[in-house]
């Protein structure tokens, strides 16, 4: 890597993290009657403009935001907003008036427009504003203009958990502009590692689509559904690190605990018997006997509302326990409300459709003692409200899934300033036991997500750059090649390779290139995959398509594998799916290194399969609105060729030649029309299409629509679709299109099979699977089409060898580049595997290599080092 300074720079921007925005606060304005830990984070927080702040329950994070806000609006002269939920304010006032006065005053105002700001006061030359509280709805709305504010807190964000909900969607717009930005909250994600994934991306550290294609695995056959990379897991806490503080207690900040021992908690759980006589049915109609709302949502709804008053009966039975205590009685639906209200004569009920003046006058004499019973739902006033001076008991009249809003009440009193034991009482049914096993499995979850990130907050302090640190020795790798006869295997950057290619050497070039950052294949920098953005990832290619241009022989081609990706409208704001057209980018990518484009194929896709992947192109949106559809996204091959040195004629300087006896007239006719005709049998009519079985039409049917020349109608394929289902509900499937129409034209293949990869191999082998691999017939086609037997075929992009493994089939020679060890170890091994398949007489015949030109009769690659075998 020396020899290439401006490369090495380059991969060393890649592992720059976000950078502080904001100023630095002179230590004497800071609140002296603040905490030690909370005197410690203001400046690092608004030193770095953009950050979170996941603090336990009661760790003073009202005060952090009271106080940043503050100082950012006397710093700036420019009024500092706070956006709080419902029934909060009075906390915002009470600390106000508790640890802010003399010349640290702050002065709030709650308002709900713009028309309620007010002038601000002279202080010499210093404007001095109000710090503005007002609540989540008043934006979402539209009733308050978030640019209006230099700086804006947003307390217990977890408001914005939900990825699609409508307060996210519209937040990421509105604050995009804003300088100074925090989040808040005691609970970071409790089930969902995606939560911080949208707390960054409301921050501005990271487009949430990139952070979730960098960090995170997709289910190819289900949407939404990501996990952590494991390669994945230290960088992503790490760079969590660089904007985002999580503390449980002051002493992982490095200060006294003193006043922050939390009181022992006992969460009792009561079990009251199911009524299995009104069990239902399951999705294919059969009688079930016992009670299982693991079935699904509806059968959990149903066990809800059945055991309604047997559930509110024994909140009773536990209330009337301890009549003297103080207690919240926690419940999910109207109908549990009104039961309460019947049975529990003293609850008082905070709800939704209540006046905010009532609500908050009765969260209030709560909070004071003068009201024993409140009865409320968690989604409410489980966020935010302090219960903990009076009160240390909650029931909780069911269970349930949303395990965050659980969590989140039960600290309303189970917190930093609580002096007395708190008890949880949480009732369920005997057929609820899997929710709360899950219940259970999910807080051991939040407890070791909390440990990893106090971990290395204790470890490293409030020092980002120690942090991220050992995430930069990650840059360059080990060179290590491996060969055969036939083939070259490097386990190397390709650029760091390429370079040390002689010019004219490689015949073909097919390769799949990484979809800019839309999957990331190792933990290293070198990786295409990781990358910022589209625009980011060409900038690295722009160190290796010229190195590809000039090992190229003049006139021969690549063909280049790629993919559009489909850009969310709740992550980019637009609220309707779009299309990032990176096969557009590639064209004029390369046309800018001096290929010449000469042609795309398509690769037909699933439409069905995508939207079980992507939720973009549902059946029951196409219903709700047709303009928000588009088309589903198919693969294309690009076909570049490197321009001939005698420019008056246009074959390559070695030319792909056909053998007339081998390579027929009728073999270029299919090849160059791809048009099939029928052997005479008769078409199937739409009876027999509906018996057939799923799997055996969706064969079958693209064929039906290329025999005997009949001219594709469009009608007659929906009222055959029609017929079809009419014939046999059912007939056509939900996860993969039946009738999908063949394609006569040569640019547009609709027959290649998607399973056959060498990830079916790797699954055989159990070993470890490419996440995108390139199919064997997009390869094979391509390799006849446009080399010669003998000819070398390159691909810098190896992964587990596929490229390599089907050219040697076909009687190539192959050379490939792959950063990933395990990869590259796999390819070496599919490489002597079709070494050995196609050097045995009675497997392969020898022939096929009579047209090797004179001078290829083995792979050769320069290396500027002496090469290592693979072991």
């Amino acid at each position: 890597m020396t020899d290439h300074p401006s490369y090495l720079q380059f991969l060393e921007g890649k592992c720059d993290f976000q950078s502080a925005t904001g100023f630095e606060v002179d230590p004497g304005l800071i609140n002296p009657r603040l905490k030690d830990h909370i005197r410690k984070l203001v400046p690092w927080s608004i030193r770095g403009g953009r950050r979170a702040h996941f603090l336990n329950f009661g760790m003073g994070k009202t005060s952090l935001q009271v106080e940043k806000s503050r100082l950012i609006s006397r710093h700036t002269g420019e009024p500092a907003a706070i956006n709080i939920p419902l029934g909060v304010r009075l906390e915002f006032f009470m600390q106000a008036a508790e640890h802010f006065s003399g010349e640290h005053e702050v002065e709030l105002k709650f308002i709900r427009s713009r028309d309620e700001m007010v002038r601000p006061k002279r202080q010499g030359r210093r404007r001095i504003h109000p710090v503005y509280l007002t609540n989540y709805e008043t934006i979402r709305d539209g009733r308050l203009d978030p640019s209006a504010f230099i700086s804006w807190e947003l307390d217990e964000a977890a408001v914005l958990r939900d990825y699609g909900s409508k307060t996210f969607q519209e937040y990421l717009p509105l604050f995009s502009a804003v300088a100074f930005k925090g989040v808040n909250t005691a609970i970071p994600a409790p089930n969902r590692l995606k939560e911080i994934i949208h707390y960054a991306g409301f921050l501005g550290v990271m487009d949430t689509g990139q952070a979730l294609t960098r960090f995170f695995q997709r289910n190819s056959e289900k949407a939404n559904d990501l996990t952590l990379y494991p390669h994945k897991i230290e960088e992503f806490w790490r760079w969590v690190s660089t904007w985002a503080v999580c503390a449980r207690r002051p002493s992982d900040l490095g200060c006294s605990d003193d006043g922050y021992i939390l009181p022992p908690l006992n969460v009792r759980w009561h079990e009251i018997p199911s009524n299995h006589a009104g069990a239902g049915t399951d999705r294919d109609g059969q009688a079930l006997m016992f009670r299982d709302p693991a079935i699904g949502v509806q059968h959990a709804a149903a066990e809800k509302r059945d055991s309604l008053t047997a559930r509110v009966a024994k909140m009773a039975e536990l209330r009337a326990a301890e009549p003297s205590r103080h207690v919240v009685l926690w419940h999910d639906l109207e109908d549990e409300r009104a039961e309460i209200e019947r049975v529990i004569p003293g609850a008082v009920s905070v709800y939704g459709t209540m006046p905010l003046e009532d609500r908050e006058e009765r969260l209030q004499a709560f909070m004071e003692g003068r009201i024993t019973d409140l009865a409320t739902k968690p989604i409410l006033n489980g966020s935010g409200a302090n219960f903990q001076k009076h009160c240390s008991w909650e029931i909780f009249a069911g269970v349930g899934h949303k395990f965050h809003d659980y969590l989140q009440a039960i600290h309303r009193v189970w917190r930093f300033g609580q002096s007395q034991a708190c008890d949880i009482d949480i009732i369920h049914t005997e057929a609820e036991r899997p929710i709360v096993e899950d219940f259970k499995r999910k807080w051991a979850e939040h407890e070791e997500m909390q440990d990893k990130l106090c971990g290395i907050l204790r470890e490293f302090g409030l020092d980002h750059a120690a942090a991220v640190e050992p995430l930069k020795r990650t840059i360059g790798v080990d060179r290590i090649e491996a060969s055969g006869e036939r083939f070259v295997a490097t386990r190397n950057d390709c650029v760091d390779e390429t370079v040390r290619m002689s010019d004219a050497t490689v015949d073909l070039i097919v390769t799949s290139i990484p979809f800019a950052n839309q999957y990331e294949y190792t933990p290293s920098y070198n990786d295409f995959g990781h990358t910022d953005s589209n625009d980011a990832f060409w900038r690295q290619m722009d160190y290796l398509t010229p190195h590809l241009f000039r090992i190229l022989q003049p006139g021969r081609l690549a063909c280049i594998h790629v993919k559009d990706r489909i850009l969310f409208g709740n992550v980019t704001g637009q609220g309707v799916p779009t299309v990032s057209p990176f096969h557009a980018e590639g064209i004029f990518h390369y046309l800018r290194h001096g290929f010449q484009f000469i042609g795309m194929i398509t690769v037909v896709t699933d439409v069905v399969r995508e939207n079980n992947q992507t939720y973009r192109l549902s059946y029951s949106e196409m219903l709700k609105d047709g303009t928000k559809m588009g088309v589903g996204s198919p693969e294309y091959v690009l076909l570049f060729r490197r321009p001939q040195t005698d420019r008056t004629r246009g074959y390559a300087d070695v030319p792909v030649v056909k053998d007339g006896d081998r390579y027929t007239l009728a073999r270029w006719q299919i090849d160059a029309h791809a048009f099939w005709r029928s052997s005479g049998n008769r078409l199937l009519t739409a009876d027999e299409l509906a018996t057939i079985g799923q799997d055996k039409l969706a064969a079958y049917f693209p064929k039906w629509t290329l025999l005997n020349g009949e001219a594709y109608d469009y009608e007659t394929h929906v009222a055959l679709g029609e017929a079809i289902e009419a014939k046999r509900p059912g007939a056509l499937p939900r996860t993969f299109m039946g009738l999908a129409p063949g394609s006569p034209d040569p640019g547009v293949w609709h027959d290649v099979n998607r399973m056959f990869t060498l990830n079916s191999e790797q699954s055989v082998r159990r070993l470890e699977k490419h996440v995108c691999p390139l199919q064997q017939d997009i390869i094979e086609r391509l390799v006849e089409r446009y080399s010669n037997p003998g000819d070398v075929v390159f691909d810098p992009f190896l992964g587990i060898g596929s490229t390599a493994y089907y050219s040697l089939r076909k009687g190539r020679r192959a050379a490939g580049v792959e950063l990933s060890e395990q990869y590259w170890r796999d390819a070496v091994r599919y490489c002597r595997a079709a070494e050995q398949e196609v050097s045995a007489p009675s497997l392969f015949d020898l022939s096929a290599f009579d047209g090797a030109p004179q001078g290829k009769t083995s792979v050769s690659v320069p290396v500027v080092s002496k090469p290592r075998e693979a072991a």
